[in-house]
């Protein structure tokens, strides 16, 4: 911790240098980067390195590397696509995947793909909608019309377009993104998760690291590859320590410019009971995947998704306790709202704010059991009640004008929602009630065995019963599905499913909490975190980043290694690294074909394999390309080391690293130990998808 501490107190000193921010393409600060690097890019690099990068919608980046819409991005991003293509009997997590022909590539069921084509700034219109409105419901109803309006008129009702009004710098601006969407997406390779999470959760977040975390999809359009006339190409050479690096991804989101009220609530609530919560169902599912080789084989995705958090988690609690961090945070606070009180006009108009902010979150501690257990179904963490929840809220809100909808239900939001819906996805019913019997435990333990919701949603029953109860529903069926959809709100509440009538059993209560919390929290925070960013555009202009928000954004740094307790850690590591590591037992077993490569000599044992750089990043950049000034890949991003999770408050330079893998390890592997040729001669401008495809 005090290592911690002081590497943040470097941070404000550093910062004018430092190759912090996680920038909008329509306000990339090209001359802070030339004055750096001697590099600025220009409006058509810009666009075409827009053009080029894709978002996975389900948390994760991408990008186009052929013009037959070939995409990179992480074995953990596809790692759903894997698992739910996979059987009992052919495990691909396990044993990796390739599709030597295009008619092998196999569609994945639930990936969309978003290519961002233009971005547009509609601020006047979302925040004209509520002008002179107090925070409440007709503020809430105004603001979430508006924004389904400009969706609505953006998309035009074509499927293939998405269209996203955004929130930048919590509310002081808004911008309308849009996408072109491709929810046709194939599986065409992905290595053994053996190698793509070498090292396991000991490795996660640190390096040096030795992963091949990478997966191969295609996009398709009308049943064949789509052309892509944007992507980014392979570089010959690949990175070397001290290039300028650039990063274009989906940052999760970050949360460098809360008020000092946001930050405590995250210190002394939200974070330390998160991490309970994540360390207690940890153990719960350890235990559960030890049971059988299927019960592994079924619930290794949830379990790894939380290891992952709970340490990504832990590293932003230990950052935010940090005095130096914490103080720095206060002293910027303060000095800001003095500005604001030393001048009459702007004390009027926001000096108020933050009050707002503070005040909106001691309403809503008291509830925050309700609204995680209700609304956000924590208590229910099983696809099979989602699904039954779009049945029963979809059709009910589609009964209502496009502006007067739940936010989910939307136009715009639509076709996502029937991805999911009528996914083919494979829903294992042992797994289920296991997280159904887990979560109504919780449910009960955290509101009370005397709460009215515990006593109408179990009555008698124990957790266990109701679960077994609620898997015996028919909604595994996508038929089903289907038929309860097309025939409306009738068809749904005259519904016998026991799933169906649980959703609808617990509705009234979760929408009343919604309701609650849309009007009376969220409508305060919202109007309180539009005049603070109103205050900071009216001292600070926008020379600044705003907080990331699952946005495509650009950060730009270099191939860089760094001090850690007394010694350098080298940017890079290599082949030849991963073979002296491996033990044979996991998580440091090889898969059989990396030891068969080395032991055949067909590997050359100095290539590159992983790097690190100094590039601002954050969870959801995973998938995202590194590339140079002439847009050429040199890597892929996959992760951060420890000292980057406390990247979600600030950035240290020093210390901070994001961690890829390096575009010739790709290579090497593709092409001497998995035989992918076709995908190496597509990466390199060879023959590729079209040559596949008109050959079928």
């Amino acid at each position: 911790m005090k290592r911690i501490a002081l590497l943040l107190a470097l941070a404000l000193a550093l910062a004018a240098r430092a190759d912090e921010g996680m920038w909008t393409f329509d306000n990339f600060p090209s001359k802070k980067v030339q004055q750096r690097y001697r590099f600025a890019p220009d409006a058509q690099w810009l666009q075409e390195a827009q053009l080029s990068s894709v978002r996975l919608a389900g948390g994760c980046s991408g990008s186009f590397v052929s013009p037959d819409g070939l995409v990179m991005t992480n074995h953990h991003c596809a790692h759903s696509c894997i698992e739910q293509l996979s059987t009992k009997d052919k495990d691909f997590v396990a044993l990796g995947f390739f599709a030597p022909a295009a008619e092998n590539e196999v569609k994945c069921p639930e990936i969309e793909l978003n290519q961002l084509v233009q971005i547009t700034d509609v601020t006047a219109q979302i925040q004209g909608a509520t002008k002179g409105l107090k925070p409440g419901k007709e503020f809430n109803d105004k603001r979430k019309a508006a924004m389904a309006a400009v969706e609505k008129e953006c998309a035009a009702g074509n499927d293939k377009l998405r269209c996203d009004v955004v929130e930048l710098y919590h509310g002081g601006q808004y911008s309308l993104y849009r996408y072109k969407r491709f929810q046709d997406v194939r599986l065409v390779f992905a290595p053994e998760l053996a190698i793509a999470f070498f090292g396991g959760d000991p490795d996660n977040f640190n390096f040096p690291r030795y992963d091949l975390d990478v997966s191969f999809i295609r996009a398709y359009e009308d049943g064949e590859p789509a052309r892509t006339e944007h992507y980014f190409k392979f570089s010959p050479n690949g990175a070397k320590e001290g290039d300028l690096t650039f990063v274009s991804g989906h940052p999760g989101g970050t949360d460098r410019e809360l008020t000092m009220a946001e930050l405590q609530y995250q210190r002394d609530v939200a974070l330390p009971e998160r991490l309970v919560d994540l360390a207690q169902v940890r153990g719960a599912l350890t235990m559960y995947t030890q049971q059988s080789a299927e019960h592994h084989r079924t619930a290794e995705p949830t379990l790894f998704g939380v290891e992952n958090s709970y340490k990504a988690i832990k590293g932003r609690y230990e950052a935010l306790i940090t005095p130096t961090l914490w103080n720095q945070k206060a002293a910027r606070e303060r000095a800001l709202r003095e500005k604001v009180n030393a001048r009459p006009a702007l004390k009027k108009k926001y000096a108020s704010a933050w009050d707002d902010v503070a005040r909106a979150i001691k309403s809503f501690q008291p509830r925050r059991k309700e609204y995680k257990y209700m609304e956000q179904a924590a208590g229910f963490n099983s696809p099979l009640y989602r699904i039954a929840r779009d049945l029963v809220r979809g059709t009910e809100e589609l009964q209502k004008p496009n502006g007067e909808r739940l936010r989910e239900y939307t136009d715009g939001k639509l076709p996502q929602l029937r991805q999911k819906l009528f996914s083919q996805a494979p829903i294992y019913d042992e797994f289920e009630t296991f997280k159904l019997t887990y979560g109504l435990t919780k449910l009960r333990e955290e509101l009370g065995a005397d709460h009215p919701f515990v006593k109408k949603v179990l009555g008698k029953k124990s957790p266990q019963e109701l679960a077994l109860e609620l898997v015996k529903t028919k909604l595994y069926d996508v038929k089903v599905r289907e038929q309860l959809w097309q025939a409306g709100r009738e068809a749904v509440v005259a519904s016998k499913d026991p799933m169906i009538q649980f959703a609808l059993l617990v509705d009234p209560d979760a929408r009343a909490v919604r309701k609650w919390h849309d009007e009376e929290i969220e409508t305060l925070g919202i109007s309180a975190a539009e005049r603070i960013a109103a205050t900071k555009f009216e001292l600070e202009g926008k020379s600044n980043y705003p907080d990331a928000t699952f946005t495509l954004r650009l950060s730009y740094g270099a191939v860089k290694g760094y001090d850690e307790n007394g010694r350098h850690v080298n940017p890079f590591t290599t082949f030849a690294g991963a073979y002296e590591r491996a033990t044979g037992r996991d998580p440091y077993k090889l898969p059989d074909s990396w030891i068969r490569a080395n032991e055949s000599k067909q590997v050359n044992p100095s290539t590159p394999l992983d790097f690190c750089t100094t590039n601002d990043i954050i969870g959801g950049n995973s998938g995202s390309p590194v590339f140079d000034k002439d847009r050429q890949i040199v890597g892929l991003i996959f992760d951060g080391n420890i000292q980057s999770l406390g990247g979600d408050y600030g950035f240290d330079e020093t210390v901070n690293r994001a961690v890829a893998v390096h575009s010739a390890a790709l290579i090497e592997a593709l092409d001497h130990i998995y035989g992918a040729r076709r995908i190496v001669d597509e990466l390199k401008g060879g023959p590729g998808a079209a040559a596949g495809a008109a050959a079928k």
